[in-house]
């Protein structure tokens, strides 16, 4: 069963970490309401939550505002969705807002007629983006941006420093990519990252069939995606980038504590690169 936001901040304040994501909602949702969802309503008080995290020692490294942007659903809903998440995440102080597709394809529409509605969506995000200063990320979660061409046409038909990639280990993954391959082929566009494992028993049921995960079962570091994350922090060490990560896993006591444990272990680990300590 999962909890309120609150208890999620008092659980994420007590690791000492000192930044939070979480996933906004456009509207309201009665099970959140009543307790039992982590989700921020965009209706709520953007100010008297920030105060609120700032009491708790954190800040916002980005939020959530995934409706599919992917095709006409992404036009009708998801244009709102991402613009009034931009609004939100300026008041908290959040640079970030982060955007994916749908598991599936479109039905009766090509790649090409997919794209051009992509670029038509996200285009009226942007104008809210550049007002706002806040940077729309496109995170690896189905099948148009686990297409590594598809989100380098996105990127390039923009150009613009507030269209970027939140990239995911699990999610690459368990597409059947090479996260680090994948994460290579889009390293100039990568702002944030999702730090996810996977168990081995659902790698061998949906590898490659499946485009996403919502997060691991196993602590990061537990599973078979391990040596994957090792590889990729190291080369995003190597390559100069400064950014956040976000730990996505089952989120009981002992998994977030594994996982942290597993994170902080392997990150003094890197080498340190010139100039740096």
């Amino acid at each position: 069963m999962s909890a309120s936001f609150e208890t999620a901040i008092e659980k994420i304040a007590a690791t000492g970490l000192k930044h939070v994501e979480f996933a906004v909602i456009h509207g309201q949702n009665f099970i959140q309401a009543l307790g039992y969802d982590p989700g921020v309503s965009l209706q709520s008080n953007p100010r008297a939550l920030r105060r609120y995290l700032e009491g708790k020692g954190l800040s916002v490294s980005q939020i959530d505002g995934s409706y599919p942007m992917m095709g006409p659903n992404g036009s009708a809903y998801g244009v709102q969705y991402v613009q009034q998440s931009i609004r939100f995440a300026a008041e908290l102080g959040c640079p970030m807002v982060d955007t994916v597709d749908g598991a599936f394809e479109t039905p009766g529409m090509t790649r090409k007629e997919v794209f051009r509605v992509t670029c038509d969506n996200y285009r009226q995000c942007l104008s809210w983006a550049e007002d706002y200063k806040v940077i729309i990320n496109v995170e690896p979660h189905g099948p148009y941006t686990n297409d590594i061409e598809f989100m380098q046409k996105l990127f390039a038909h923009f150009e613009s420093e507030y269209l970027q990639m939140n990239f995911d280990t699990g999610n690459t993954f368990i597409a059947g990519h090479d996260p680090l391959e994948y994460l290579k082929a889009l390293r100039q566009y990568c702002t944030h990252c999702h730090i996810k494992d996977v168990s081995a028993e659902l790698a061998a049921a949906v590898r490659g069939e499946e485009t996403g995960i919502g997060s691991s079962i196993v602590p990061v570091g537990g599973g078979v995606n391990a040596e994957n994350i090792r590889r990729c922090l190291a080369y995003l060490n190597e390559t100069g980038w400064d950014g956040a990560v976000s730990i996505e896993c089952h989120g009981s006591d002992e998994n977030t504590a594994a996982s942290v444990r597993w994170m902080q272990e392997t990150l003094k680990s890197l080498k340190p690169r010139k100039g740096k300590k």
